[in-house]
């Protein structure tokens, strides 16, 4: 048994346990629920019948029984349903869990960032984003901001050996600690079901002005409260005339005047308060753990741990002002704190002072846990994938071989099917040319190069018994779209694509570029595609990269023949039962075979095959 399925086995038997404690917890709530009914009406219908048959005492003394046991059953019930929902919380988490293992994509939240365009170098050739993606798989973000930079690690990769290794270190000690990832994500659904909007937050806090005047409008009225207060105890306690009217109504005009620009700054007070309240359960979590021997991780969690820093001492007034903010939604509440202090003008300034303390902590908070959860993300893809390595990345200077990789597999490809092959490039100037059947594998592994270059310079894991590579810039041409509104074809959409693949071949990087080139100028006639295929690849040879072509022109392979640096490989098929049957397995030399006409008989068309004609 593979290490994926025990971790497969592992996470079925932790959902079975969690369904059975949720049906066992939804259970007791309901009688819970039932006997709190139940107290309440016989409780106080007791202490109502004896109230008026038998005593006022014996009455209120039930009566207050009922309130104080219907009090206590409550507090459990609540214990209860909390219990309920971190359950219901933890399932769900290894729904997901299981659901990234298996490729079940109807399981797989989306992303929380937004796409690439088709004009990014190969993000949508690789499916690096989109429905079913790399960045959709791998993504376990609970902010905004984590999700993007995740995003942003694969589709622009860091080529810098420092930062890449620094994140592996992280994601090499993060790997293990799955129980550590669960929790800080348990911690911040029990607040929220939404997700973090750390952007929005920083924004408000960075951007929050006071009206001019405003200081001196809250001194005003502070003074003019406190002038009413004596005027109106001098009213009711020596008969003075009702002067206190007169100040009570220039305090209303003052207070009506600035009541637009004061209710607009208190609700973006609820909501930093709300966002306050999910980020200080989990950064309380991350204020919190033990990181023992995990040194990189604890580094990287210094903001949230450091005794001047802590979270806990920064958002300590969080809930007091939150609840401030929130007595005035009551209209009686509000109206009954403005009249006796400038209720709403002091909020507005304590949460001002409050915000422009906070707001530089929390960018560095921010940065923090921002990099924390696209790690995770990366260690949570490699504990779900057993099989995976840590490349080996090395500068591109002065190497003997550029890239090579032993059991490269496709991370979006579901274990069970995935076929993994060995490749290498030794040098740069090298083009490979692939061909094969229709079917046969070839876009596939021109993706799974990518997609595992994609992974390793993001700092990740990759699918693959070892991988070693020097620092490549990427490109890719294999999905190619036309585009009727601005009235290109397929085939002038793929002479432009492969024309930007040559500048930047050409341009001046002391990085190699690898490039992956899908069925090489597919969009014209086999001629004219043979030619134009022979040219490029000239072009292509001996430049500052290397890469690999897949092609149906099988012509195409005699350049080998003349040309040192091209070489050729292929994939293969055999028919079985009168069915195509691939092992999708690369191997050197030109492919011997074809299949069109095969495929094409085999469903009924009418095809005149011959072996010759194979």
């Amino acid at each position: 048994m593979t290490g994926k399925h025990v971790r497969l086995g592992a996470l079925a038997r932790q959902i079975k346990r969690l369904q059975a404690r949720i049906e066992k917890a939804q259970a007791t709530s309901a009688r819970f629920s039932r006997l709190r009914l139940g107290i309440f009406i016989a409780g106080m219908s007791v202490g109502i019948a004896l109230y008026y048959l038998l005593s006022i005492v014996a009455g209120w003394l039930v009566i207050g029984a009922t309130i104080a046991i219907f009090n206590v059953v409550a507090w459990v019930h609540r214990r209860i349903d909390k219990s309920l929902k971190a359950s219901q919380i933890w399932h769900e988490l290894k729904i997901r869990q299981r659901a990234r293992m298996l490729l079940d994509w109807d399981d797989i939240p989306a992303a929380l960032a937004s796409e690439t365009t088709d004009a990014h170098s190969f993000g949508a050739d690789l499916d690096i984003t989109g429905e079913r993606s790399l960045h959709r798989l791998i993504d376990s973000a609970i902010s905004m901001a984590g999700s993007t930079l995740l995003r942003d690690w694969l589709l622009q990769p860091e080529l810098d050996l420092e930062v890449i290794a620094a994140r592996q270190e992280v994601v090499r000690e993060l790997t293990p600690l799955a129980r550590f990832r669960d929790k800080l994500y348990l911690a911040f659904r029990l607040v929220s079901r939404k997700h973090l909007d750390s952007h929005s937050l920083l924004h408000f806090l960075g951007s929050r002005h006071l009206p001019a005047g405003f200081n001196k409008v809250l001194v005003s009225s502070l003074v003019l409260a406190a002038v009413n207060v004596c005027l109106l105890a001098l009213h009711w306690l020596h008969g003075l005339p009702a002067y206190w009217m007169f100040g009570l109504l220039v305090y209303a005009i003052i207070y009506l005047w600035n009541q637009k620009a004061v209710d607009a700054l208190l609700i973006e007070s609820v909501f930093i308060s709300e966002e306050l309240q999910k980020l200080k359960a989990v950064l309380g979590y991350l204020e919190s753990y033990r990181y023992g021997q995990h040194q990189h991780l604890r580094e990287l969690c210094r903001p949230f741990w450091q005794p001047s820093e802590r979270p806990s001492r920064q958002l300590r007034n969080t809930a007091l002002l939150g609840t401030a903010v929130g007595l005035r939604m009551n209209p009686v509440f509000r109206l009954a704190l403005n009249l006796a202090v400038p209720w709403d003008f002091c909020l507005v300034r304590l949460m001002h002072g409050f915000s422009k303390r906070l707001h530089l902590q929390l960018g560095r908070w921010f940065a923090a846990l921002t990099e924390l959860e696209a790690l995770n993300s990366l260690a949570n893809f490699a504990y779900l994938n057993p099989g995976s390595t840590l490349p080996v990345i090395t500068s591109a200077d002065g190497v003997d071989v550029v890239f090579q990789g032993e059991g490269l597999g496709h991370p979006l490809i579901a274990s069970e099917m995935r076929r993994c092959n060995d490749f290498i490039f030794e040098k740069r100037g090298d083009v490979v040319v692939i061909t094969g059947s229709n079917m046969s594998g070839k876009s596939t592994f021109l993706k799974t190069v990518g997609v595992n270059l994609c992974l390793a310079f993001a700092g990740g894991p990759v699918i693959a018994q070892s991988l070693h590579t020097c620092l490549l810039r990427l490109f890719t041409c294999i999905k190619i779209n036309d585009s009727v509104t601005d009235g290109f074809s397929f085939f002038y959409a793929e002479v432009k694509r492969l024309k930007q693949l040559l500048q930047e071949l050409r341009a001046d990087s002391d990085l190699p570029l690898i490039f992956l080139i899908d069925e090489i100028f597919r969009g014209t006639n086999n001629r004219e595609r043979l030619l134009g295929s022979q040219a490029y690849v000239k072009a292509l040879v001996g430049q500052n990269g290397l890469g690999a072509i897949s092609t149906h022109d099988l012509e195409l392979t005699n350049l080998a023949k003349t040309i040192p640096q091209v070489s050729n490989f292929h994939f293969r098929e055999e028919v079985e039962g009168g069915k195509m049957v691939f092992d999708y397995k690369m191997r050197p030399g030109p492919c011997p075979s074809t299949n069109a006409l095969k495929i094409m008989q085999m469903e009924g068309l009418p095809v005149e095959f011959t072996p010759e004609a194979d």
